[in-house]
């Protein structure tokens, strides 16, 4: 057992020198989750486990956008263990939305598109978020308003309308993902889009935008027509 230790304590030497030196780059989908593993499984050969992962989800990508209850059902996988792969896309998007660009005003599509899609980067529900404006367009706050299934518009329109007034905002621009990967604009969007404009109109503010996200791709509805 003493040289059975030793050995995979000399590949995880390895493997975690060669990362240090190297990268990722000459890692493989089964080494990276192997590397990972060592963090929550103190001794014995991970790679098993990690193959393991690939065979249930299919991809690296997958593995790391899997809860942490669908990861628990794989053999040798624990709470720990779980939570570390879990915390790989979550910290990556904080680490993201920290990378935006900050005093940018928010006066064209593309200000808006660059600062909102790290918002949505890795995420497994459907959200909205608001961007609050001021008078110059600069921005205010960003904020989650929605997520799950975005159905209850006016539920959404007393909310927005309270925020945008506690934040003493000039313009909104509202933004959610289409988990479906179709970008384009559903019916449900466009009338949601006018309800909220509505309301917002009702305090003097102006719904400048509704942008549509999918992936690292977004549409912007004032550019197809929809707000006027």
């Amino acid at each position: 057992m003493k040289e059975v230790r030793n050995i995979h304590t000399g590949h995880r030497q390895r493997m975690k020198r060669r990362f240090l030196e190297y990268g990722l780059e000459n890692f493989d989908d089964v080494n990276v989750l192997e590397l990972l593993l060592f963090f929550t499984i103190p001794q014995g050969d991970t790679n098993p486990l990690a193959h393991a992962l690939l065979d249930r989800f299919g991809s690296l990508n997958a593995v790391l956008e899997a809860g942490p209850e669908e990861l628990m059902k794989v053999d040798g996988i624990k709470e720990n263990a779980a939570t570390l792969l879990c915390l790989i896309p979550a910290i990556s998007r904080r680490y993201l939305i920290g990378k935006t660009p900050q005093g940018e005003p928010m006066d064209t599509v593309a200000a808006a598109g660059r600062y909102l899609l790290p918002y949505f980067a890795y995420e497994k529900d459907e959200v909205v978020y608001t961007l609050l404006l001021d008078a110059r367009r600069r921005l205010i706050s960003c904020q989650e308003v929605g997520r799950g299934v975005v159905n209850a518009a006016e539920i959404r329109a007393r909310q927005l309308v309270s925020l945008v007034l506690e934040k003493n905002a000039s313009y909104v621009i509202l933004a959610h993902n289409h988990l479906s990967g179709v970008l384009v604009p559903s019916r449900e969007d466009e009338l949601t889009t006018r309800q909220l404009r509505s309301a917002l109109n009702l305090v003097g503010v102006e719904l400048s935008d509704h942008l549509i996200i999918c992936g690292s791709e977004y549409v912007s509805m004032r550019e197809c027509g929809m707000i006027r």
